[in-house]
């Protein structure tokens, strides 16, 4: 079969980490307004299927030896009712730290019916990293909602499949090709070995070490409003940044006043970030394609006393920006797996001070014909690696974040807490305030803000619980 090859080394890690990291996959949830009927998904997803001809390919062989093979793949869809709304979270959650069974299927399907309001449904997809990346999961599921509505209205379906994607290897430029490619690799790598002796960066403690097998992934969702994302959207303008660098200050000012516990003192900190490369290729890939066409960077900052928020964002977007014009945006997938092998034989080892994998401004519809879809969110497995990583996107002008931590690397309530110091800093970011890293100093072990402002994190914890 045509869809039958090695994976390549990116995937490789991908299935590595599912296999012996509890898992390292993607969910994906859509608050979905409607009748919607398990029977027309069902028939939804078998279109998909042969739109999307990695959907019929299962994973098989020992972890020195792995390849896609075509199957007869029938996707596991199960339904599941709740009495609250916000129940969601609690399918998303077991979704999030339960394996794909790659031998069998990349893709499983949750439907979520809320009691008492059959109108209210929510859809979850988990699928394997090695197949999709966060922007073709969230066209995945506005592919699947518009088979649903012209089954729904008995309209015809034409379908034309797309081609299973190549190994990503095979897709980038001849700068990365032979000898070219070689070098670059050990310049990235040397560049990466360098930053990392010269700064130092402190990470969050274990509150519990458990080996990486035992470990789980946690999760807090939030909402900014429409209102909230506007004021964020504009005083990055005013301040000349960009929201995904003001997301990474606000995350970095957060982790650091916990690492700090709230003492003024100077810190080396990093932060991880994947940047989507589909539209760097030779051909561009779009993001309908299901694959995972991602690269990342790592940036290194020194936190003094009176390090400038907006400064640090502006830092922050300086160096991705660097990356990216280098031919260092497509070593990542090169070297995804000894990276991905190291931290599995040092588990107390850590990639990053935190990570922000953010898509954007989602450009899908948001009427399919009687379903509507009013909210939609992703997150991916973090047990593996203990850091606080948030994954963000922004739908009918809302921006929706999930959060998501190793478990007990972080507990619940240090996470909560986390989340509301990374909340108010972005309210206060929105208010365009000129704050300094002094300024957010937090007594964590009081749980109390010293000269952090009060009606932040007021809003913080208001809306988090509002916004869902």
């Amino acid at each position: 079969m045509p869809y039958n090859r090695k994976l390549s080394t990116f995937e490789q890690a991908m299935e590595i980490l599912n296999r012996r990291a509890t898992t390292y996959n993607i969910v994906t949830t859509c608050r979905i307004k409607g009748i919607f009927s398990e029977e027309i998904l069902r028939q939804a997803l078998e279109v998909l299927q042969t739109r999307h001809p990695r959907l019929n390919c299962r994973i098989v062989g020992k972890l020195n030896s792995l390849r896609f093979e075509t199957a007869a793949v029938e996707i596991p869809l199960r339904v599941v009712e709740k009495r609250e709304q916000q129940q969601w979270q609690e399918v998303a959650l077991e979704e999030l730290n339960q394996k794909i069974d790659s031998h069998e299927s990349l893709l499983r399907v949750v439907l979520v019916r809320v009691q008492n309001q059959n109108n209210l449904n929510y859809l979850i997809t988990t699928i394997h990293h090695a197949i999709a990346d966060g922007l073709s999961c969230i066209q995945l599921h506005s592919e699947l909602l518009s088979y649903c509505q012209k089954i729904t209205s008995f309209e015809p379906i034409e379908v034309t499949p797309l081609p299973a994607m190549p190994p990503i290897g095979s897709l980038l430029p001849t700068s990365m090709q032979g000898w070219k490619g070689a070098v670059n690799i050990f310049l990235t790598i040397s560049r990466f070995l360098f930053k990392d002796v010269w700064y130092r960066p402190q990470t969050l403690k274990f509150e519990q070490f458990l080996p990486i097998e035992a470990r789980c992934t946690g999760l807090v969702h939030r909402t900014l409003n429409i209102e909230q994302t506007r004021q964020l959207l504009n005083a990055c303008r005013q301040n000349q940044t960009t929201v995904h660098s003001a997301l990474c200050a606000a995350m970095l000012f957060a982790a650091a006043r916990k690492i700090t516990s709230g003492k003024k003192v100077n810190l080396n900190v990093s932060c991880w970030s994947p940047i989507n490369i589909r539209n760097r290729l030779k051909p561009e890939v779009s993001n309908e394609h299901l694959s995972v066409l991602v690269s990342g960077d790592i940036s290194c900052h020194t936190l003094k006393i009176n390090t400038s928020f907006w400064d640090l964002a502006r830092n922050r977007k300086e160096q991705m920006e660097a990356t990216i014009a280098s031919d260092r945006i497509f070593c990542l997938p090169l070297i995804t797996k000894f990276l991905i092998n190291f931290l599995l034989a040092f588990p107390y080892q850590v990639f990053s001070t935190v990570g922000i994998t953010n898509v954007g401004i989602v450009n899908i519809p948001s009427n399919y014909g009687l379903l509507e879809l009013e909210e939609i969110s992703f997150v991916t497995s973090n047990s593996a690696f203990r850091g606080l990583c948030v994954a963000v996107l922004t739908f009918e002008s809302k921006m929706f974040l999930n959060f998501m931590f190793s478990q007990p690397a972080i507990s619940q309530e240090t996470a909560e807490l986390l989340v509301d110091n990374v909340l108010g800093c972005i309210f206060e970011a929105g208010n365009n305030k000129k704050f300094i890293f002094a300024d957010q100093m937090i007594a964590i072990s009081q749980q109390q803000p010293t000269s952090f402002s009060r009606s932040a994190l007021r809003t913080a914890r208001r809306v988090s619980k509002r916004e869902l």
